[in-house]
């Protein structure tokens, strides 16, 4: 037998049909919807065998996140405290609160998670079949989603949803959540200031998009700045800035737009700084090239992956063809390599390390430059 919540959701849904209402785009009347059905149901249960509505709030947000959010996980999404949440099969539902993964009772219907994941895509334009197994898009409310199908995973859909919970606009709000001290935070804004190159490093989930966006909101208004991102994750707050994002093929395979192309098209557009985000693969070569361009006054901010031990070696391997690339190159040709960035007036790089302590805090762990890495305790002498 159906519940109540059940009846009055079936009833919306048909009314919101009837009526044309887009639930997404039309969030206030859909509210209005649900308050009408539910008080025209609980009139009509004392004179049927209706069942009783017991919880009248909690149906309403049931059948809202239903029609106009993302079903049993939109509950996740609206939680402060939840900074990543990750669904590996109808029954495998996981969140993580600071830093520390929990396993939830959501337990999702066949065929549900398939449905949520179309209804989060829709937006971005982007598609999840069998010819692109793999979808990278972004949320209406900034949060970043990663899906695989199988047969690409062993049996079930895999979705990961990254949320962007800490607020924190500028260097100051880091060191108010003890995040940089405020020696650090001195330097680090001295070097976005002064137009180094900058390298913001770490593992997931470590904070770098955080720290990232709190560098450049350092940079000086005047200043032109072009972004070139897999999808849009940076928010500057600064009056001039372009912002691009790559593009998938289309079902004909044609009209895909891959980062490189991207850094390659920024430089036709008078930039001050490139701001690059998820440097990984072969975008590395247009990214020195770019560094290299010799157009004057261009500064260049780089955003990669990899531990502050390792980034730049790592850096200066991916630009090679992959027949010539060793595990381990000779000192020589790596301080040749780092000199490309270096030929420069502004050419200096400087690196800062993101990642999370043990108590699962974000924070900055180290700064690096041409003399390798050292940790950032917060003295100037080693910040």
């Amino acid at each position: 037998m159906a519940t109540a919540t059940e009846h009055i959701h079936d009833e919306v849904r048909e009314l919101i049909r009837r009526r044309g209402v887009d639930p997404i785009s039309d969030q206030r009347s859909t509210r209005a919807l649900i308050d009408e059905v539910i008080s025209h149901y609980e009139e009509r249960v004392p004179t049927s065998s209706l069942p009783p509505l017991m919880d009248r709030p909690n149906a309403a947000r049931f059948i809202f996140d239903s029609l106009a959010g993302f079903g049993p996980l939109q509950r996740f999404l609206d939680d402060r405290e939840i900074e990543e949440i990750w669904v590996n099969g109808p029954g495998r539902v996981f969140v993580a609160r600071n830093g520390v993964s929990e396993l939830t009772t959501t337990v999702l219907a066949p065929g549900e998670i398939r449905d949520l994941v179309e209804r989060m895509l829709k937006p971005s334009g982007r598609r999840l079949d069998l010819s692109s197994p793999f979808v990278d898009a972004l949320l209406p409310d900034g949060s970043r989603l990663h899906a695989v199908i199988p047969d690409i995973t062993r049996e079930h859909l895999s979705l990961n949803i990254r949320k962007f919970v800490v607020a924190a606009n500028g260097i100051e709000d880091l060191v108010a959540r003890g995040s940089v001290t405020a020696h650090a935070a001195r330097f680090l804004e001295a070097a976005v200031v002064a137009g180094l190159n900058i390298i913001v490093a770490g593992g997931t989930q470590a904070g770098k998009t955080t720290l990232l966006n709190t560098l450049i909101n350092s940079i000086p208004p005047r200043e032109r700045i072009v972004t070139c991102e897999e999808v849009f994750e940076l928010r500057p707050n600064l009056p001039d800035i372009v912002a691009m994002q790559t593009r998938q093929p289309n079902l004909e395979g044609q009209g895909e737009i891959r980062l490189r192309r991207l850094i390659k098209e920024a430089l036709r557009m008078r930039p001050s700084r490139i701001i690059v985000g998820e440097v990984r693969q072969e975008e590395s070569l247009d990214l020195l090239i770019a560094l290299n361009s010799g157009l004057p006054g261009i500064r260049r901010t780089v955003y990669v992956i990899g531990s502050h031990h390792d980034h730049l070696p790592h850096r200066n391997q991916l630009p090679r063809p992959e027949a010539h690339r060793s595990p381990r190159q000779r000192p020589g040709r790596l301080a040749r390599r780092r000199s490309l960035a270096g030929n420069r007036p502004n050419g200096d790089v400087r690196g800062f390390n993101a990642g999370r302590r043990v108590d699962g805090r974000r924070s900055t762990l180290g700064v690096f430059g041409g003399g390798g890495p050292r940790p950032c305790d917060g003295t100037p002498a080693r910040c």
